[in-house]
């Protein structure tokens, strides 16, 4: 299957000779928990460049609510863990991927407690809670709904007591570098601090996260534009199950205001969904109710806004203790005071928004693609655990587990000085194009409105056909272009990944997992219990 008709190998002109250049045995792309967990097991054997988006900080990492899944209690056990997954990936889960993540867990999540992570406790065991999919209590969290900072602020100590470390902050990562046989360079991109800049690599970590800002609503911050998929397709890379994208059922709802995360937990400890008119009603659509998997919720939500008429419902908090509440969900507290909710007495306006990537780049047991000395893991990637739909909390244990295999596998050849490695020399110029130049700012923000409205919860052939075409005509007047501009940057990238993800869901004539196609609803294993694989021609 292809992507555009007109391929064009790299965003910028590029000359290596009159670039300036950096040398690093390991390169990693992306800060969220997999690079930087990557980033501290390389560093055992190697010297490693971590380039960031923006800060540190600026990861879905950082932003995460809910926790980290793990069988930490005795009630629990690795095959509940595994069999709750293997049923939420809807028969598309790779057995051998879900029986090695969910083994490492455990050991992994105490690794975080003794480096000094604050994880919420009691009688001296890590606290855990139920969410949606899970059969025993399992999600461990930091600060109520604070798990990802809390993790990501661990990391970054740790990563601060390495001298092998350096990083990078306001570094964007535009192209991966390839020589004649397709092996992977480097990259080159952009250093806010330093103008272009080219990173040879001895071996380079893909760890740059998700989508989700591909959709008009979405859980996501700014920085999760999809550029780790686009950058890799170009080089070559496979791809895996791009048109399965999870949306999140709960998000808060302000017109007029930034979507904000409600996160799934306080479904598990009680909190019970409301249309406009008071009626609770997942019953009538699952026999878990609140606790069906998150696909299944959100398809509820969007078909009881349409039953009512109403561009969203609630979520009923107020038989909560308001104290227990603000000390459980300070994050969520602080949120609903910022817009005056007084949750003992009103609730709380939700929708569903677009929240994780679960398709990507494709990599095996080892974190490795199909380009030599390139590895992805986390969001970006995809590994075979979360099938046609992903288990809550599920995603943190994914970057920890793979971060560390990512990491060990690209720094095993301890000896392979960078800046010693002979590198071909790299000239592209982009072809003159005389086409009109439309503003990147409108074509993002009409590329996200449609692939909320063509590509979004619900799926069908004509709307998915429809988006192509759009999306294929911004392509010419885009894709031909030079940016010097982040903007820019991502709005090629985007153009990219939507069109992919749209011809993915097109060609799954099925209902599976997140994946939902109202022309057809039932899923199909004869024809369809396989992945889809997009790979460059």
């Amino acid at each position: 299957m292809t992507g555009q008709s007109k391929f064009r190998r790299y965003l910028v002109d590029i000359n290596s000779t009159s670039t300036n250049q950096l040398f690093t045995d390991c390169l990693i792309i992306g800060a969220g928990i997999a690079g930087l967990r990557a980033a501290i097991e390389a560093a055992n054997n190697c010297n490693i460049i971590i380039v960031a988006k923006y800060k540190l900080q600026d990861s879905n990492t950082f932003k995460a609510q809910g926790g980290i899944a793990s069988v930490l209690n005795e009630s629990d056990t690795f095959q509940s863990h595994i069999n709750d997954t293997l049923k939420t990936g809807c028969g598309l889960c790779d057995e051998k991927i879900v029986d090695l993540v969910i083994h490492q867990g455990p050991e992994l999540i105490e690794q975080l407690l003794s480096w000094g992570a604050d994880f919420d406790m009691v009688d001296n065991h890590i606290a855990t809670t139920i969410e949606g999919g899970h059969s025993h209590p399992r999600v461990a969290h930091a600060h109520g709904d604070k798990t990802g900072a809390i993790i990501v602020e661990n990391l970054i100590n740790k990563i601060k007591q390495s001298p092998n470390i350096k990083v990078i902050e306001n570094f964007f990562a535009v192209d991966l570098l390839t020589n004649d046989s397709g092996d992977c360079l480097g990259i080159i991109g952009h250093n806010a601090a330093k103008g272009r800049q080219i990173i040879w690599a001895a071996n380079t970590i893909l760890a740059t996260g998700g989508g989700g800002k591909l959709y008009r609503e979405t859980t996501n911050p700014d920085v999760a534009t999809a550029d780790g998929i686009a950058m890799a397709y170009r080089a070559g890379a496979h791809l895996l199950d791009l048109e399965f994208m999870q949306f999140h059922p709960t998000t808060l709802y302000i017109a007029g205001a930034s979507r904000a995360l409600i996160t799934e937990t306080l479904r598990g400890e009680g909190a019970i969904l409301r249309d406009k008119n008071g009626n609770d009603f997942m019953k009538k659509y699952h026999e878990d109710a609140e606790l069906a998997p998150r696909d299944i919720v959100s398809r509820a939500i969007l078909s009881q806004m349409l039953e009512t008429d109403s561009t969203h419902v609630y979520l009923d908090i107020r038989h909560f203790d308001k104290k227990h509440f603000a000390k459980r969900f300070p994050v969520i507290n602080e949120l609903c005071e910022n817009f005056d909710i007084n949750i003992s007495k009103e609730m709380i306006p939700v929708r569903p928004s677009a929240h994780y990537m679960i398709g990507g780049v494709k990599t095996d047991d080892t974190a490795k693609t199909n380009i030599k000395n390139l590895y992805a893991c986390g969001e970006v990637a995809s590994t075979g655990l979360h099938g046609a739909n992903r288990l809550g909390s599920n995603s943190l244990l994914e970057g920890l587990v793979f971060g560390k295999i990512a990491g060990r596998y690209a720094s095993k050849h301890k000896n392979a000085d960078a800046s010693h490695l002979k590198h071909p020399l790299i000239k592209y110029q982009t072809p003159h194009s005389d086409r009109t130049r439309l503003d990147s700012v409108d074509v993002t923000n009409s590329l996200r409105a449609l692939m909320w409205r063509n590509v979004g919860i619900t799926r069908k052939a004509k709307p998915l056909a429809e988006a192509q075409v759009i999306i294929k005509f911004w392509q010419r007047y885009v894709m031909d272009k030079v940016f010097d501009s982040l903007q820019g940057w991502q709005c090629q990238n985007m153009l990219t990944v939507c069109l992919l993800m749209a011809q993915a869901a097109q060609k799954r004539r099925e209902s599976r997992g997140v994946h939902f196609r109202s022309d057809f609803p039932e899923t199909d294993d004869k024809h369809f219990k396989k992945h889809i694989e997009l790979i460059r021609r």
